[in-house]
């Protein structure tokens, strides 16, 4: 059979005969466990809320890049086969047949179970059906004294070229015809919403305030826009182009990289449309121009029911309104770390002469990194700083303690990655600041992506005596999202990490080809066959009668190479266990395969991010830490790294962190042989909340921590 038409009973038969999980349908998997989130009950309607707005951000961005991607494949006329072995085609087509799927539970949940509850808790989305005559007035004003001038209709007909309607906007499509013309001929006019007004008016009554959708303000007052003609239709709708830039990034190191970002940039805005969302009953004459201008078809396009909303992620305004600040939750004070409980007290650059501290984020705080950088910035001591940076917070306090640094005549050396995907304007901006300051800034690497977190401080002290303070880590320099993603990282002074990062810096922007490193693995040097070689010597010590195991904690789990040394280790006895948050191509529990090996993920109310490797190594760990996860991208075309824990203490902590990942029982998800996801159980155990507990742990706890 003709792979182009085969049957979704076929490709779903040949996905399920793979030894391979698709990239992209576990992405969908994934989404639907954040969906799950919103479905919990006993949380307040604000933070169901939330999580149905971070689904709709995660759908966009799959759409941008994946689907994108996928896009570059079939409009390019590439070949391209999944991890299932489908080609482009069938896969387009199971792949938004999933789409339409979760997009569909998304809104009548929406509709069904969290709409009802909006009264209830102080607000409703109002329709102006729902407004006093009074509000009706008030709406309308704003109207016409903000909206309307705001507004540019944009004809499309003989005389004018097809519009660049906005990626991600929130868009109409007014069909008009002449009441003159004999021919009643129609034409489409488009009016993309001004992005930088509220999704919503607010009028406070005095027991529930009442959202008002920009959209519908539009649509109720369009006829002044389209004077003296008439009106056929007013369509809403939303698109989704192709951002993933893979196969047209340029690869010439001489070319002007950053004037070559800021055009893809604006790529980003004008490519290829790859989803439709619309109102339900569109009028079919502007769908079948908009479908040939697009070259779209059914599978493409997305019908919302006007009892729901196009594009979720406007909630946001309402969960973040200030007068539902009480009922929303918050993230909770941290906890001291554990090897620095006199932080606040004591001086840390000496502390740091003395032992390593192990930051886990959010449940200990970020302030002891930014208090290193920015009392390096001031000190008359300390003569440079390196630091790689992939995201900054927008207000940052990492790029104003390096401004400051440079200021007071510090040699500061900035690797700023500006390919960090959606954060590349900012970047940009932050990196041109720091250049002007005269810090010495490299946009990345060739065509590598720098992804490493890395942080060196070099201070020359009294005794004449020169030290060097590090900071390895699995997340960014970002304290804003320090405070809800679950991380991992390590402040040293230890000369065996000093020399490895001092050697990785010289690597990474210069011309330096090290020998060997003592504590770090790095991508894209060795990162891969290191690890598999971990896998094979757990394997070679299960075939010897000796114990074994691995634990690995992580984002994504897609290297086929990595996958089949887990199979292999799987075969020959070595127990595995897999916490991967997000996307996994490894089929676990297969008969033959992959029976050793268990698969868990994490979704709850603070995102894991950390990545952690753990061998049991015949009962002598070895624990690794970094910025990697086990992807072609990290192993081949980013910059990584990671590190192994030397220290028993942080080696104990690090074992305990995936201890109770294992245990959890309240945000824990078993992935089937399928690829599906089952909600694992509490099975008669009190309820383990890893969100919680990782707040009372103490060092009697961790000295008690073990794997296998």
């Amino acid at each position: 059979m003709n792979e182009a038409v085969l049957s979704l009973e076929k490709i779903f038969q040949q996905i399920n005969e793979s030894n391979y999980i698709s990239r992209d349908l576990s992405w969908l998997q994934f989404n639907y466990r954040v969906l799950d989130q919103a479905k919990h009950i006993d949380r307040s309607i604000f933070d169901r809320l939330k999580f149905l707005a971070i689904t709709a951000s995660n759908l966009d961005e799959f759409c941008t890049i994946r689907l994108g991607s996928l896009y570059n494949y079939i409009d390019y006329g590439k070949e391209r086969f999944d991890y299932n072995g489908l080609r482009e085609e069938p896969f387009r087509r199971l792949l938004l047949s999933e789409m339409q799927r979760f997009c569909k539970d998304i809104n009548d949940y929406y509709v069904g179970k969290l709409k009802p509850l909006f009264r209830e808790n102080g607000f409703s989305i109002a329709s102006y059906d729902d407004l006093s005559v009074e509000n009706v007035k008030r709406v309308n004003e704003y109207f016409n004294s903000i909206i309307f001038p705001m507004l540019t209709p944009m004809v499309f007909d003989n005389y004018h070229t097809f519009p660049v309607l906005m990626n991600n906007r929130l868009l109409f499509g007014v069909v008009t015809k002449n009441p003159g013309d004999n021919h009643n001929q129609l034409k489409v006019s488009f009016i993309q919403v001004p992005h930088n007004l509220p999704r919503f008016y607010e009028v406070q009554g005095e027991d529930c305030i009442q959202f008002v959708p920009v959209e519908d303000i539009i649509s109720q007052n369009i006829q002044s826009l389209f004077r003296n003609v008439t009106i056929a239709s007013v369509n809403l709708f939303r698109v989704n182009r192709n951002g993933d830039f893979t196969l047209e990034e340029s690869e010439d190191i001489e070319s002007n990289f950053l004037e070559d970002l800021k055009r893809k940039l604006k790529t980003r805005r004008s490519g290829r449309v790859v989803r439709l969302e619309v109102e339900e009953n569109p009028d079919p004459w502007m769908m079948r121009l908009l479908k040939i201008q697009w070259d779209l078809d059914d599978h493409n396009i997305f019908y919302i029911s006007k009892e729901s909303l196009v594009d979720f992620t406007g909630l946001q305004q309402i969960v973040q309104h200030k007068e539902f600040k009480a009922k929303r939750s918050h993230p909770r004070e941290p906890i001291k770390p554990l090897n620095f409980p006199e932080h606040g007290s004591l001086d840390l650059f000496e502390v740091l002469k003395n032992r390593d501290i192990l930051l886990h984020h959010p449940y200990n705080s970020m302030e002891p990194v930014l208090e290193l950088l920015e009392k390096a910035a001031d000190d008359p001591y300390v003569l440079s700083i390196k630091i790689t940076i992939y995201r900054v917070a927008k207000e940052s306090r990492v790029t104003a303690a390096l401004l400051k640094a440079a200021e007071n005549g510090k040699h500061v050396s900035v690797l700023f990655e500006v390919k960090a995907r959606f954060d590349e304007e900012n970047n940009l901006r932050e990196a041109q600041r720091l250049q002007k300051a005269g810090c010495f800034v490299i946009y990345g690497v060739s065509s590598l992506k720098t992804h490493t977190k890395l942080l060196l401080i070099v201070r020359k002290e009294e005794d004449d005596k020169v030290y060097r303070y590090v900071h390895l880590s699995s997340g960014n320099y970002n304290e804003a999202t320090s405070r809800l993603y679950v991380d991992i990282g390590l402040l040293t002074s230890r000369e065996n990490y000093a020399n490895d990062v001092s050697e990785f810096f010289n690597v990474i922007t210069g011309h330096s080809q090290p020998s060997t490193y003592r504590n770090l693995i790095t991508s894209p040097r060795d990162m891969r066959i290191q690890l598999c070689n971990l896998v094979q010597r757990e394997a070679e010590n299960a075939r010897n009668g000796l114990p074994s195991g691995i634990v690995i904690k992580l984002n994504s789990l897609q290297d086929k190479d990595f996958i089949d040394e887990l199979y292999a280790a799987s075969q020959a006895g070595v127990p595995i266990k897999l916490i991967v948050r997000g996307m996994c191509c490894l089929r676990p529990g297969r008969k033959g395969l992959s029976e050793n090996i268990q698969v868990y993920s994490i979704v709850g109310e603070y995102l894991e991010h950390s990545r952690i490797y753990y061998f049991h190594n015949a009962g002598n760990p070895k624990v690794y830490i970094g910025s990697a996860d086990a992807m072609v991208r990290s192993f081949d075309r980013r910059v990584e790294s990671l590190f192994l824990l030397e220290e028993d203490i942080l080696r104990r902590q690090a074992i305990n962190n995936l201890r109770y990942n294992l245990k959890d029982n309240v945000n824990s998800y078993i992935m089937r042989e399928d690829g599906s996801y089952v909600i694992r159980e509490l099975n008669g155990e009190l309820p383990f909340n890893i969100h919680k507990e990782f707040y009372n742990i103490t060092k009697e706890i961790v000295m008690e921590a073990s794997l296998f």
